[in-house]
């Protein structure tokens, strides 16, 4: 995003930052459910060194400066990926922020960390594997159900919406099987423009579909 401004790309990723600052708002004050962002993907990390080193220093600082906000605003954070990678100083403070906020019910504010779809199923396939292995499940009695119990935020309901910024139109490995039934969005703006006006069109334009789950009305 910052190179298409002419500068560097890190200044994209702060701009970035306070877009999230700006969505978690929004999602708050019209008492949304969840809300889930991607920060990091399992493919970020063939980025240049120096990107992802300044990519970790803003996911830290991030993490620090705002999770008394969210706390106080009663939002439970997830952080939803493989932060096995991450070096020890990064998944420490992500633990301190799920643990202060873990007891809190409102918005469930998921951030995907090292995430990426074909990552969670696996991990949840293996799991299941692991239970037929050790004689718990035949393997006749795996399910869609479950599968999706061993998945990231298991516990929240199917995707609603996606919004797709940038002008892209890809999923890139995003939630590939908790979007199944999804409505999907998409806008030109860049992430780091994205503000409470866009999200409210957003939203707008998902009240007005007509969902069918893969069905014919």
């Amino acid at each position: 995003m910052g190179k298409k401004k002419g500068k560097l790309r890190t200044s994209g990723h702060k701009a970035g930052v306070r877009s999230v600052s700006r969505a978690v708002r929004f999602a708050v004050s019209h008492k949304l459910e969840a809300l889930t962002l991607y920060a990091f993907s399992s493919e970020n990390w063939s980025r240049p060194t120096q990107e992802i080193t300044a990519l970790m220093e803003l996911f830290i600082w991030a993490l620090d400066s705002e999770v008394k906000t969210l706390h106080q605003h009663n939002v439970r954070l997830s952080i939803i990926g493989d932060i096995r990678r991450f070096n020890n100083r990064i998944q420490e403070r992500i633990k301190l922020a799920e643990e202060l906020t873990k007891q809190n019910n409102g918005l469930r504010l998921n951030i995907a960390a090292n995430y990426g779809g074909r990552w969670d199923i696996i991990q949840g396939a293996k799991k299941l594997a692991e239970q037929v292995q050790e004689g718990i499940l035949h393997p006749d009695q795996i399910t869609e159900e479950s599968l999706a119990s061993y998945l990231c935020m298991q516990e929240l309901a199917p995707v609603d919406l996606v919004i797709r910024t940038g002008g892209e139109h890809r999923i890139s490995n995003f939630l590939l099987w908790q979007i199944a039934y999804a409505e999907f969005w998409f806008t030109d703006i860049l992430w780091p423009d994205f503000d409470e006006h866009v999200f409210k069109g957003a939203l707008n334009a998902f009240s007005l579909r007509e969902r069918r789950y893969g069905s014919v009305l």
